[in-house]
């Protein structure tokens, strides 16, 4: 039976992104140095970047695939003409947009239905496989607040942001057990079960 995972890299105080967030600047200021592990030490930490991208299908917010701001219906995201996800990715948005398929398999579909339907689209979508809850922060707490998300992997990194968007505000009452925790210089990985 597939399962609902989230993935997100977080700072030792919290924040999945720094402050400011822009166009220019989409993890805000200093927020790149979050994700230094995927790149500097991809070796180590094959498994948790393999983990990141096994899912069958992806949730993420409007902003993780465009960015705060206007919509703009020639923007075709992050990633460049092959995203990473290759399968098929969800986007929550309060603004319709046809689907947006790209090179390697990847195909964003934008769903306004709020994030019940999304989970049912994605769900259909993955068949056997996982559904991953990509981000941001504002998603991955209105996933974790309706009591959808099976298992939340941190991937913390030993920085102190200071300021900007924290996954857990708001969030009470969530119990997690840790179930895997592995690491190197750049990051921890923690694997934590949800329980209900």
């Amino acid at each position: 039976m597939s399962r609902v995972t989230s993935d997100l890299t977080i700072s030792l105080d919290g924040f999945v992104a720094g402050p400011n967030q822009s166009l220019a600047e989409p993890l805000g200021e200093g927020g790149e140095r979050l994700h230094r592990w995927m790149f500097e030490e991809p070796g180590p930490n094959a498994a948790a970047l393999e983990g990141i991208l096994e899912a069958g299908a992806y949730i993420m917010g409007r902003n993780m695939f465009a960015g705060p701001g206007v919509w703009e219906e020639e923007w075709r995201g992050w990633w460049g003409e092959e995203p990473p996800y290759h399968a098929p990715v969800f986007v929550l948005t309060h603004h319709p947009r046809e689907p947006l398929a790209m090179q390697g398999g990847t195909t964003f579909n934008f769903v306004t239905e709020g994030i019940e339907s999304a989970m049912a689209q994605a769900q259909t979508a993955a068949g056997n496989k996982d559904v991953a809850i990509a981000g941001g922060a504002q998603t991955v707490r209105q996933y974790l607040w309706a009591g959808l998300i099976d298992e939340l992997r941190l991937h913390i990194a030993p920085i102190v942001l200071g300021a900007g968007e924290r996954l857990l505000d708001g969030v009470a009452n969530l119990q997690l057990e840790p179930t895997e925790v592995s690491g190197t210089g750049l990051v921890t990985h923690v694997r934590y079960r949800v329980l209900r």
